[in-house]
């Protein structure tokens, strides 16, 4: 066997050693990154267990959904001559119940992740999340370039590759990678 061959099976041999090493660590902790992020933001809507942060439909209603000035492209619910609501109309009631539910959604599914439970279905959701956030309230390239791009490029992996070993999935056989090695 020439140098060249000896060379390119020990590069071959060494990537498949660190691969079997190193892919659980980085696909917990590309779990772990991407969740905290969602987790930190469904957390700060919640003054206490069910106990919805009332400041934050203000920041749905006027940031996200009525911001002044106007983000053009960006989903705008509010009297776009007023740039204010009827209090207690559907829309309002909507927007109210689209930031419950977010918050709700931004505790679950980062929890799912980090556990590494029901992994594809959270890291789906968040790519939702993701791109609901990116198309209708922050739709400029500079969001997508950073942060919208890297939960997006984050979670895309997850929900391609799976959890990784170190994960709840793994143990119930819940991921068909693993499912298939038993």
């Amino acid at each position: 066997m020439d140098i060249i061959k000896k060379m390119q099976l020990l590069y071959i041999q060494m990537g498949e050693q660190l691969s079997k090493f190193l892919e659980p660590l980085a696909l917990l902790f590309l779990r772990f990154m991407v969740a905290k992020v969602f987790l930190d933001s469904g957390l700060s809507k919640w003054d206490g267990f069910l106990q919805f942060n009332v400041d934050k439909f203000d920041l749905f209603k006027y940031e996200f959904f009525c911001p002044d000035p106007v983000r053009a492209g960006a989903l705008q619910l509010c009297d776009p001559q007023t740039l204010d609501y009827v209090d207690g109309s559907f829309m309002v009631k909507m927007i109210e119940s689209l930031a419950v539910i977010a918050g709700v959604v931004e505790v679950l599914l980062p929890v799912l992740l980090i556990i590494g439970f029901f992994s594809r279905f959270a890291a789906f959701g968040l790519i939702g999340m993701t791109m609901f956030i990116q198309l209708a309230v922050f739709p400029t390239l500079d969001h997508w370039i950073n942060p919208a791009s890297w939960w997006a490029v984050s979670l895309l992996v997850i929900f391609a590759r799976g959890p990784g070993v170190l994960s709840v999935d793994r143990l119930l056989g819940l991921d068909a990678k693993y499912r298939a090695a038993k």
